[in-house]
């Protein structure tokens, strides 16, 4: 038999209890009891065990004379244990709050996701169903990833994994004939379904967000105008706005182009109307139309670019002068005006351009900004409030530059960078503004109008940098 003397049975019991610590903190992380956890649960309690069995070296011999408080000790300790087993196991089953300890966060769901699937809303009685048809056994960040759905829904989500092989019954029900290398996943709620397969790559958070959203949101059509010179939704150049539209389409958005002087008229489908950054200017028939959509209840989103710009020792010619139109012929009307202008920030700006302001100095619109990096735009125009606007129209901004002493809108489009006060606005400067007008109970729905005096933001080419693509789909 093992005998340990005194110190050396602290040694083991201090080291027995630190190694119960870590199997319940490795369970309530792991939501279970798997080998490693009941390793660690065994060995602790063996080296309690010796250090209780443990001969006392000091004079008084206190283990010896009094054998049955040892007992006593490890009867405490054995239902303490057992307390602490079931208090591990129901946290890790009933509490919420997970700590990720990984460097990149890989086993959290991102703020977006996390805001989405607790916002949705489904009838009495009704649920979403996740099952993932995985011929044998599924690896780890497949549970993980789906059971942090079904955890964080409220009962909401359902998840299921299916071997199609070893449970035909089940896997039959889906239509599907599975083979050995194919691997899917099925999201399902009442009679709208969409499949993802996931056979040659990991299934991502991403793709099951993208699924939940296509079953539980109404289909939506956006028209973007064109014909102005403006961004396309099907160029895939570095200007082009096709992994806009992409992103759109992921969120159950279809897109189209709509050519207004051609056309005549805004389809009635839309239901959102788009112009990206026209380069020329609408004609007085293509402003009406599209005031009279955004007076029947329209909504819209609208690019403004950038003014054309020159240098010291050149004049603008009178051509470009009116380039990149400001399109304050409609959005006067709206209670809004675009400045000829160029926001500067001499304190936060991207690549070493005083003129392309990168900011978080957001307004207090928690479905367009609520968790939001940096974005960044590059030459933004300022926009201001017109104060003999109607008293329906409600109107806040969405973005300013960053820095209130070293920003401001700069008027000398000959960038001779330099405030000059009564002339240029003082920053914080908007370059993005929300626009809501409601109507009465008799009239169309409320007109909602988003404004942003950038469409290089959500471009091809800068659409992934920081938080502009999450921006921009809200």
């Amino acid at each position: 038999m093992i005998v340990l003397t005194t110190k050396r049975s602290a040694l083991a019991f201090a080291f027995g209890i630190l190694l119960i610590l870590l199997a319940g903190a490795y369970s309530y992380i792991e939501q279970g009891f798997d080998a490693l956890s009941i390793l660690f649960f065994v060995v602790a309690g063996i080296l309690i065990l010796l250090s209780l069995a443990a001969k006392s070296t000091s004079e008084h011999k206190k283990f010896a004379r009094f054998q049955w408080q040892r007992l006593g000790v490890f009867i405490i300790l054995a239902i303490t244990l057992v307390g602490f087993l079931i208090a591990v196991y129901l946290l890790a089953e009933r509490i919420p709050y997970r700590w990720d300890v990984t460097q990149f966060k890989q086993h959290t769901l991102s703020q977006a996701t996390l805001d989405f699937v607790e916002d949705i809303e489904l009838a009495d009685n009704s649920s979403i169903q996740m099952t993932a048809l995985y011929v044998g056994l599924p690896p780890r960040y497949l549970q993980d990833l789906l059971n942090e759905y079904e955890r964080i829904s409220n009962g909401k989500i359902s998840v299921t994994i299916v071997d199609p092989i070893d449970d035909i019954a089940s896997a039959a029900k889906f239509g599907d004939v599975i083979s050995g290398q194919e691997r899917k996943l099925v999201v399902e709620q009442g009679s709208a379904r969409k499949d993802i397969d996931f056979s040659e790559t990991s299934l991502s958070e991403e793709q099951v967000t993208n699924a939940l959203i296509r079953i539980i949101r109404k289909p939506r059509k956006a028209y973007f105008l064109g014909g102005h010179g403006e961004r396309s939704a099907e160029d895939q150049n570095n200007q082009g706005l096709s992994l806009f539209a992409n992103l759109l389409s992921s969120n159950n958005i279809s897109s189209d182009s709509l050519m207004l002087g051609t056309e005549r008229q805004i389809p009635d489908d839309c239901d959102v109307l788009i112009v990206a950054g026209p380069r020329n200017k609408l004609t007085s028939e293509e402003e009406t139309l599209i005031q009279n959509y955004l007076e029947a209840g329209g909504d819209a989103f609208f690019l403004v670019e950038a003014v054309e710009l020159t240098s010291p020792d050149k004049t603008l010619p009178d051509n470009l002068l009116d380039k990149s139109p400001s399109l304050n012929g409609i959005l006067n009307n709206w209670g809004i005006n675009i400045g000829n202008d160029i926001v500067i920030d001499l304190a936060s700006h991207i690549g070493g351009d005083q003129g392309s302001p990168a900011t978080k100095n957001y307004g207090a619109h928690d479905s367009l900004t609520k968790g939001l990096d940096y974005t960044f735009y590059i030459r933004p125009r300022s926009i201001t409030p017109v104060e003999s606007r109607r008293s329906g129209i409600e109107l806040a901004p969405i973005a300013f530059s960053a820095s209130e002493q070293k920003s401001w809108a700069e008027t000398d489009r000959s960038l001779r960078v330099r405030f000059d006060e009564g002339i240029d606005i003082p920053g914080p400067v908007a370059i993005s503004y929300v626009i809501w007008e409601g109507k009465q109970k008799d009239e169309a729905s409320d007109t909602r109008i988003i404004v942003f005096t950038d469409a290089d933001f959500l471009s091809n080419a800068y659409l992934d940098q920081y938080s502009n693509a999450q921006m921009g789909i809200n």
